[in-house]
């Protein structure tokens, strides 16, 4: 049986690049490679794809909230995300959201393939450095990003990597009204009172980083 797939990512290299591997292998086939959560949405409709291996950092639209319209179409599809962040949050939240696996871009391309097979049989696959960040969390407890929804934690890395909430609410569908509202639940949840506490949180659970010349504890 063919593995039909279809990759999500907002560079041209990586697409053209992961196309030819996977096609490469004689049990799988690369149906579309597209850039955008809609591109995404809308070749779904037209196709029928098996496994889709999912970036979350795109530039029209949110990675997350792609699994989720996606799986909205077609709940029994099956999700890998390929992604350059290391954060056990992200890997969090994208499970929360339906990904079935988490690889990060660090791994070796033979990993991904091996990785596409294990999505497609209903196996749970994650890079090395995610599992052992995953495991120490089951063993530690909740991260403090955990009270947060899949929603909250989007905008939450949004405004922290420097978007603006009207922006955010552009790539997010939602009314700058309900993104400061989102935005007002989640400072209350983390009990953090101003933008840079926000800020300083978010860079601490690896979701954006700070310049040194940013740093405000003094240390070189």
């Amino acid at each position: 049986m063919t593995i039909r797939v279809m990759l999500v990512d907002d560079h041209a290299v990586v697409r053209t690049g992961y196309r030819r591997l996977v096609d490469a292998e004689p049990d799988m086939h690369m149906v579309a490679a597209v850039a955008t959560a809609d591109e995404a949405c809308a070749t779904l409709r037209e196709n029928e794809i098996d496994v889709v291996v999912m970036d979350l950092s795109l530039r029209e639209g949110s990675g997350l909230e792609t699994i989720r319209r996606l799986l909205e179409r077609k709940p029994e599809l099956r999700i890998l995300v390929f992604s350059m962040h290391q954060s056990v949050g992200y890997a969090t939240q994208a499970l929360r959201n339906g990904a079935i696996g988490y690889i990060t871009k660090n791994s070796e391309p033979l990993e991904m393939i091996d990785a596409i097979r294990k999505t497609f049989q209903g196996q749970r696959t994650f890079s090395p450095e995610i599992a052992h960040a995953l495991a120490c969390q089951a063993v530690e407890g909740a991260g403090a990003l955990e009270c947060l929804t899949p929603r909250e934690f989007e905008i939450l890395r949004l405004v922290a990597g420097g978007v603006a909430p009207t922006s955010v609410g552009e790539q997010l569908h939602l009314s700058p009204k309900t993104v400061l509202n989102h935005l007002s639940n989640i400072r209350r949840k983390l009990n953090v009172n101003s933008e840079l506490e926000l800020l300083l949180l978010a860079a601490r659970h690896g979701l954006v980083n700070l310049p040194s010349e940013n740093r405000v504890d003094g240390s070189a």
